[in-house]
């Protein structure tokens, strides 16, 4: 071993690249390790830090104990061993966005945080465009798109940021103006002991936030402790809150907007701009600009995304939905529609528990799994269809659906058994669907 270095980043990826380029600015040269032997990024590091060491293939402790600090990049287990033995020994280990929390210290709270099992991605965007319709200075990323220390340079008055739990188990001083914990269900159960421990993770959150809105329809998202808070839901608001109420958006007894008028398809998706518009409000944005945004907003890619409508069947692409929690809001979300919902899913299920999808399968025609837990989900309701590929999921469905139904794919699992990513899953949907033939 030639060299001592005071800070070390675990796992490469964009994560840590952007944390390799942030501590740069701050004149420090850390040591990069990766338990992959060719990590994502490696090109790119060496491209652009030719003078950074990049030790692949495992964590080596004999340069974690002697670090002041570790950056660990979500991907990354606090639980695992080498990590573990550095907190023993009173070694600092944190992640990129504490890093950026402490660089924006001295600010005014310029941070909204979006946690949750679902919907984060689509929440974040929403209160971005809100805040951009409202003429304010804004960038977005995080667990989405940009990772947070890449925002630093823009010179943005407010960061919108979607957390995942992994990146909140390292945070402790992010101070938000206000923040949010959409739902909780079962996810990552492949890294987390149980449910409760993946909720303590989420609701980290709240603490470090000005400003706290949690889910009245999801005691699990519910503050542990009381303090400066308020909720959205989709029953008949009370008081301050955000609600429903004859098809409309209120908060309180002021309306907002009728759900007619409103671009995003299911009740989940009212559910997401009840809490983006609640968030909007505590940043100061007006009820015009969340007005023109739900008027215009579609949705994002591989989330309840309408793709085509091919004699009559109407393709929903929801391939981000990764988890049971995702498909259950989904199912749920389209359970008005009066036609029959033909259902694709399956992939890697993480451990997770398939029972919650039991009762709103009940509710659809005809099951379609594939993937490595589809199995597991073909059993929870009879005459479910196994196939081995997306082709031969959509030719089903698309034999079986007639005018006015759905095709839905929402896989409630991961899909890296199969796919690169959920986006390769998804854009391996609209492919087949686009070959169908679209009749006379």
């Amino acid at each position: 071993m030639h060299s001592q270095y005071t800070h070390i980043v675990l796992g490469l990826g964009a994560t840590g690249l952007s944390i390799v380029r942030f501590l740069a600015t701050k004149g420090i040269k850390p040591l990069v390790m990766d338990s992959r032997r060719q990590p994502p990024g490696a090109e790119a590091l060496a491209k652009e830090f030719a003078d950074i060491e990049l030790l692949a293939g495992g964590f080596d402790c004999r340069y974690l104990v002697q670090a002041s600090q570790i950056i660990i990049s979500p991907g990354v287990p606090i639980d695992t061993p080498e990590v573990r033995a550095a907190i023993d020994m009173g070694i600092e280990v944190i992640g990129d966005i504490e890093l950026f929390a402490r660089e924006i210290a001295d600010r005014k709270p310029c941070v909204v945080g979006i946690t949750g099992s679902n919907g984060k991605s689509t929440v974040t965007t929403l209160v971005y465009e809100m805040l951009l319709a409202a003429d304010k200075s804004v960038a977005i990323g995080g667990n989405i798109g940009t990772p947070a220390l890449d925002l630093l340079p823009q010179g943005a008055d407010i960061f919108v940021l979607e957390l995942s739990s992994f990146q909140l188990e390292t945070t402790h001083s992010l101070n938000c103006i206000a923040a949010t914990c959409l739902n909780i269900s079962e996810d990552h159960m492949d890294r987390y002991s149980d449910l409760n421990t993946y909720r303590e993770a989420k609701l980290r959150l709240y603490p470090q936030s000005r400003f706290v809105m949690y889910n009245r329809d999801d005691q699990l998202t519910y503050p542990l402790e009381p303090m400066n808070q308020n909720n959205f839901g989709l029953g008949v608001p009370e008081g301050d809150e955000w609600g429903l109420s004859d098809g409309k958006i209120f908060h309180g007894d002021s309306e907002i907007i009728n759900l007619s008028e409103v671009k995003l398809i299911g009740s989940h998706n009212h559910a997401n701009l009840l809490a983006a518009m609640a968030l909007a409000d505590a940043c100061g944005v007006a009820k015009e600009a969340m007005i023109e945004v739900a008027k215009s907003f579609v949705g994002l890619s591989h989330r309840c995304e309408l793709i085509a409508v091919k004699q009559g069947v109407s393709y929903i692409n929801d391939s981000k939905a990764t988890n049971v929690g995702a498909t259950v809001a989904a199912l749920e979300g389209l359970s008005s529609h009066l036609g029959d919902i033909y259902l694709i899913a399956g992939g890697d299920g993480k451990g997770g528990d398939f029972s919650p999808l039991a009762e709103p399968l009940a509710n659809i025609t005809q099951l379609i799994t594939l993937g490595r837990d589809g199995p597991k989900i073909a059993k929870l309701k009879a005459g479910s269809l196994q196939v081995t590929s997306m082709a031969e999921a959509v030719a089903k469905a698309a034999e079986l659906a007639t005018s006015g139904d759905i095709v839905l794919l929402s896989p409630a699992c991961a899909s890296l058994d199969m796919y690169k990513s959920f986006m390769a899953r998804g854009d391996d949907f609209k492919h087949c669907v686009e070959s169908l033939d679209d009749g006379e």
